[in-house]
């Protein structure tokens, strides 16, 4: 199974600078980071960002934050509790005049879900983990990118992603992510995307 592009959401767990400062190989998880969102613009996908208690550990990155529609402030460890799910799947409005009596109401047109989240982000044991087994049980198909998430330890890191694909979540990698949502070289986009691996 191939990642699609329109079936396909991007959330970035917590970039924030204070945090970032205590993880090793903050500036390649940061720079896959920004790959994935830039290549997420160009492609339609929507980027959504969350940061664990900006009035301690302060934003997200400026230049990532830039990229996402919206940064949820959160203080649960998991974003799911603070409007994540909300943010990726929104309720649908009827069109219809409420004078209508309901057996002559359309029902309300159902957008297409977008039901595949890709997700990164730090701390990978932690709230990247806990956001993405909620995703999981509100039965969201997780695919985790190895090399844009962090922890301060390898054993922690390494730990959440044992964790993770015992749950069903796909690790990737940005790459693999990107080459998939492109899918060909015929791709309108592929110059601009492949600009950014290189």
């Amino acid at each position: 199974m191939l990642l699609e592009a329109s079936d396909s959401q991007l959330v970035l767990v917590d970039y924030q600078e204070r945090l970032m400062a205590a993880l090793p190989e903050r500036e390649p998880v940061l720079a896959n980071a920004r790959r994935l969102a830039q290549a997420a613009r160009r492609l339609r996908v929507p980027v959504w960002g969350t940061e664990q208690n900006p009035a301690k550990l302060g934003p997200n990155d400026p230049g990532l934050r830039d990229l996402c529609q919206r940064t949820l402030a959160k203080m649960h460890f998991s974003a799911v509790p603070d409007g994540l799910l909300e943010c990726l799947r929104p309720a649908t409005k009827g069109g219809n005049a409420r004078s209508l009596p309901k057996h002559l109401q359309k029902p309300a047109a159902a957008a297409h879900p977008r039901n595949t989240v890709v997700l990164a982000g730090c701390e990978a044991h932690v709230c990247l983990l806990q956001t993405a087994l909620d995703l999981v049980e509100e039965e969201m198909d997780v695919w985790v990118v190895t090399d844009a998430c962090a922890s301060r330890t390898e054993r922690n890191r390494d730990a959440a992603f044992d964790r993770l694909a015992g749950t069903g979540c796909e690790l990737v990698t940005t790459e693999m992510v990107l080459f998939e949502w492109l899918r060909s070289a015929d791709h309108p986009d592929f110059r601009e995307i492949h600009a950014l691996i290189k």
